[in-house]
């Protein structure tokens, strides 16, 4: 009965180890994936004044989702900028108007730049002043 007992235990040991062995693991692109971030930037006038990061996040793009401009405009025109290997560029979207205020994120017209890769510096332009306060989602 002992024996029977020890041999059990052992079979179901090895069982455990096997399933623990081909359960699949996480690749590194799924370890640290977060939801889309919101960060607060200041814009440059036809440039980047705050620099971030694009998140490790299930955004893959920069959308504008709050502006408010300095002036008393009440409106501007911003443009997604980033880094690249050539140094600073703007997304192929270009400028795009935005009165104060909220704005959608599932509007595609905010939709700064796509396709973001995790990790690429960006920032936001305005087109004719700078200084304006925007939130992007990334």
């Amino acid at each position: 009965m002992k024996r029977t007992f020890v041999a059990g235990a052992l079979a179901i040991a090895s069982a455990a180890a096997t399933c623990l062995t081909l359960a699949p693991t996480a690749s590194a692109a799924d370890v640290g994936a977060q939801a889309c971030v919101t960060s607060s930037l200041t814009t440059g006038l036809r440039g980047s004044n705050t620099i971030l990061s694009k998140a490790n996040s299930s955004c893959g793009d920069l959308n504008l989702v709050y502006s408010n401009d300095t002036t008393s405009r009440g409106y501007d025109r911003y443009a997604g900028r980033l880094l690249g290997s050539g140094g600073w560029f703007t997304c192929s979207k270009g400028y795009v108007p935005a009165n104060d205020g909220n704005h959608s994120i599932n509007d595609s017209r905010y939709w700064l730049c796509t396709d973001v890769n995790s990790g690429t510096r960006f920032g936001v332009a305005s087109y004719y002043d700078g200084g304006d306060r925007v939130r992007i989602t990334h």
